[in-house]
């Protein structure tokens, strides 16, 4: 970056970018002195139960863009830390594995002493934990891995465990009153595993010992069995386990969705009841489906990481995660090419402008300063439109066309824009093409589009973009078209089938004039409208 640390630190501390304000936040928590344990730690949390997903891209994108945040403004080290929940209990069985007959045997236990219905790793929590592991390597996220199972077994939580048995009334206090009256009877904060079955049981506590460290219970046969809370021989229930691992690790910072933000009082009080200090937090809201109803992986109503990354590129789901993240979006095919676009429009910004405006810039945040240069010389939407024109079946049908609009552009000097030409021609196959629905002119629509051709045909010198807009747009106004977004809505609707597109001059210079010309003689004679 070409301007000066302290620029750069300047205009981040009155940056109104919202990581910079979590941030700003973050470096306010410590008062102008570093932290005791000499970094500041960040912390996402997961539950390995099934495969990871968008929301697990989401939470850690915008996690690591804080960190970044933070490290522009502060020298104090910091630390992201990915902790896997693998302890918890496997209630039911996924859809989408194979052997469920087996795992439907080990229900209750433990992720990590569930076999793999794979027959991949020592367990199917491992597995899980493999797969989130490599699917944030592949995304090039920094972090540190931590498993449950070996936070409990090795010894690292059992202070903190101690210690949530000798303050057990505290821990009780705050959680009895945010629990329903029947289960307020036997609730309990610590949940044993079964010494012989291995199932982490939800049964009555009969006794803690806060001297020696042990709870006493029941199992569902009714014998009395007593165990150390520390070694991995209990574990805490999913809300004091929250608030517990914040007070073991010393977690500064911690995001999650809007369903936790309810809480969040719960979470900082248990926290605080085992001598640690609440984590700065933030909550996001979630996604909706096309019809505003929101996202359940259950459910199967949004889009998967993978459906994403089908489309468009990792940068242009990052956009998407960096916008608005306490505002609920829709989370749908549609949004796809506009966040191409808008990345790149933003990238495209980002050169010109001062450092003020660069660090509330998106892509400063998705790239943690250092964004690349942007080779896309027309819009993902454009490229749309081209691959309906051209009936395109690969990307090298485009690149005839983009050869010519602009001369200097290969697959190699711009592989961004190559890698669109490719997502943009599966995108059309698969998403639009379905849904085109081509129409005839009426007749003020047909004697406006004969004009358009003659003067498409007549066409003096080079195909420059924004004289053909301009000459578009004369078009529909002396044909009496008013609004003029009629005149481009009836343009689409009878020569691409679709309501609405890039400027229209933008893709005749692209896709060639003779091109349109006779793509517009296809319209009129109804070959296009007719099938």
């Amino acid at each position: 970056m070409s301007a000066l640390p302290s620029a750069l630190r300047d205009a981040a501390m009155k940056s109104k970018a919202w990581p910079f304000e979590e941030a700003r936040a973050i470096l306010k928590r410590f008062g102008g002195r570093d932290p005791a344990k000499g970094h500041v730690l960040f912390e996402t949390g997961y539950g390995p139960s099934g495969l990871p997903h968008i929301g697990t891209f989401g939470e850690v994108a915008r996690t690591t863009m804080i960190r970044r945040a933070f490290e522009a403004i502060s020298d104090i080290p910091t630390r992201l830390i990915c902790f896997s929940d693998d302890v918890d209990g496997m209630r039911k069985v996924p859809d989408n594995v194979p052997n469920p007959a087996m795992l439907r045997e080990h229900l209750q236990r433990p992720l990590t002493s569930v076999p793999d219905p794979f027959g991949e790793f020592e367990s199917f929590g491992h597995h899980n934990n493999a797969m989130l592991r490599r699917f944030l390597d592949t995304f090039g996220f920094e972090y540190e891995f931590i498993s449950a199972t070996e936070f409990y077994r090795s010894g690292r939580f059992d202070d903190t465990l101690r210690l949530a048995a000798e303050r057990y009334e505290r821990i009780m206090e705050i959680m009895l009153p945010s629990l329903r009256e029947e289960r307020q009877q036997t609730y309990s904060c610590f949940l044993p595993i079964h010494p012989e079955t291995g199932r982490v049981l939800y049964v009555p506590i009969r006794h803690v010992d806060k001297v020696n460290h042990t709870v006493t219970f029941d199992d569902e046969t009714g014998r009395e069995w007593t165990l150390p809370v520390t070694g991995g021989h209990v574990k805490l229930q999913w809300k004091p386990d929250f608030g517990a691992r914040w007070a073991a690790l010393d977690v500064d910072f911690e995001m999650y969705g809007k369903d936790h933000s309810t809480n969040t009082p719960i979470y900082d009080g248990i926290c605080e009841a085992l001598g640690g200090r609440a984590p700065n937090h933030m909550t996001y809201e979630l996604f909706l489906d096309e019809h505003g109803q929101k996202i359940s992986k259950s459910k199967g109503n949004g889009l998967t990481i993978d459906e994403w990354l089908t489309y468009a590129a990792t940068e242009s789901l990052s956009y998407f995660m960096y916008q608005k993240p306490r505002t609920a979006k829709r989370l749908w095919w549609d949004v796809i090419p506009k966040a191409v676009d808008e990345y790149h429009q933003q990238l495209g910004a980002y050169p010109g402008q001062d450092i003020e405006a660069q660090v509330n810039n998106p892509v400063w945040h998705i790239h943690h300063g250092a964004p690349p240069a942007s080779g896309m010389v027309v819009s993902f939407a454009m490229l749309l439109n081209l691959a309906s024109a051209a009936a395109a079946e690969d990307k090298a049908t485009l690149w005839a066309f983009l050869r010519k609009y602009a001369p200097g552009a290969t697959p190699e000097t711009h592989p961004d824009l190559d890698a669109a030409a490719g997502f943009a021609v599966r995108y059309f196959n698969d998403k639009v093409k379905p849904q085109k629905a081509y129409r005839l002119p009426d007749e003020r629509e047909r004697a406006a589009i004969l004009d358009l051709r003659a003067q498409l045909a007549g066409w003096p010198g080079e195909a420059d973009p924004e004289a053909l807009q301009t000459a578009v747009y004369a078009i529909g106004k002396s044909h009496g078209f008013e609004p003029l977004r009629d005149w481009f809505r009836a343009l689409y609707e009878v020569l691409l089938g679709a309501s609405e597109g890039p400027r229209f001059g933008g893709f005749a210079a692209l896709y060639g004039l003779p091109e349109t010309v006779a793509l517009i003689d296809r319209a009129l004679a109804g070959e296009l409208a007719g099938g």
